[in-house]
């Protein structure tokens, strides 16, 4: 009877356990739902602005709110060890030349990728940016020399399928930008550079992620200024009517912090759940968040449309699946070569950021 006993009461902690576990991943996820689908409409919002045409000025405000942040939270993780950990960051030359191969990727991706969210819109951004996978396989063909399965590679047909569908069905609506959907394949194929230098550069910043962050941003914000001067945007700014409005640059740092944020709760996502989840997870969100938007905007959308979405989404999730099958079956490695692995992929999870 105290064996029996016993084991009810461990029966009882193992199911406190589990619905304490689940509400925290359910927590957790509704967090990266809501970070990551605000940001998304709040930079189509700031990007959307008729009165002020400067995107390059947006993207760099936002990196100039990462670094502010970075300082701001080493600052807090000082002042409150046992509450926050943060990593010290101090601007140091030497560090920034290492991580600036990085940053010129990081700047193309984040600008061509905001660009992309300003001529399509929330509700096309999914297929407009669906490419990032088919460039994954194919960069790591052309400079890693890594083949992809059969399997993987007709999942990135049914993305490419689905990417040419809703490109179609779109042009046929009227609302096609070319100009968006150029950017968005540019934005994609920088996505994947971004995964492949990421892991170039870890090494110049102790492999911390919130440090390479500081110093992707630094860079970023310097390389942002001629641009900004270069593409006239400074004109633009000085004839803005709302330039000294407190609630546009209120706007403008909450899209910098929900720029910040969501680098916090991938990281966290993926650490309660896991890479595999995380993926799908961002699938599932793509598919809301186009439903929001098109709900929003009252549009109406052909079955052949959402028909491309879907494809896009089971296409992007078939791949992530196979992946990790296929990492499950390879032999694991010694502890040095782990850092050669995996640099582009179905792991871009593993990332966390």
């Amino acid at each position: 009877m105290a064996l029996a006993g016993s084991e009810t009461m461990e029966q009882e902690g193992h199911g406190e356990t589990f619905i304490f576990r689940a509400a925290r991943i359910a927590a957790v996820v509704a967090l990266y739902w809501f970070v990551s689908i605000t940001m998304v409409f709040l930079n189509n919002y700031l990007l959307d602005n008729r009165d002020l045409d400067a995107p390059l000025f947006v993207t760099f405000y936002q990196c100039v709110v990462t670094v502010v942040l970075c300082w701001l939270m080493q600052l807090l993780s000082r002042w409150c060890p046992g509450v926050i950990d943060f990593p010290s960051v101090k601007v140091d030359l030497k560090t920034c030349r290492e991580v600036l191969p990085l940053s010129v990727v990081f700047i193309c991706m984040i600008t061509f990728n905001n660009l992309c969210l300003k001529y399509v819109g929330v509700a096309f951004y999914t297929i407009g940016r669906s490419l990032s996978t088919v460039f994954n396989v194919l960069l790591s063909y052309i400079i890693l020399r890594q083949t992809t399965s059969y399997r993987a590679l007709m999942c990135c047909g049914v993305i490419l399928g689905g990417f040419w569908l809703g490109v179609d069905q779109e042009g046929l609506a009227g609302s096609l930008s070319w100009t968006g959907v150029f950017f968005g394949v540019l934005a994609s194929a920088f996505v994947s550079l971004n995964a492949i230098y990421t892991k170039k550069v870890m090494p110049a910043v102790d492999g911390n992620i919130w440090k390479l962050s500081f110093y992707n941003n630094i860079n970023a914000c310097v390389l942002f200024m001629p641009l900004i001067l270069v593409f006239g945007e400074v004109g633009r700014l000085i004839s803005f009517s709302r330039l000294f409005d407190m609630g546009f640059w209120g706007m403008m740092t909450l899209g910098g912090v929900f720029g910040f944020a969501i680098g916090y709760v991938t990281g966290l996502q993926i650490k309660f759940t896991s890479p595999l989840t995380h993926n799908v997870s961002g699938t599932a969100k793509a598919c809301a968040q186009t439903v929001i938007a098109v709900v929003y905007n009252a549009s109406s959308k052909s079955m052949l449309w959402w028909t491309s979405n879907m494809m896009v989404l089971v296409g992007s999730s078939a791949y992530t699946w196979v992946k990790s099958l296929e990492m499950k079956n390879v032999p694991r490695k010694e502890p040095q070569d782990s850092a050669e692995e995996k640099l582009l992929p179905g792991e871009k999870g593993n990332m966390a950021v």
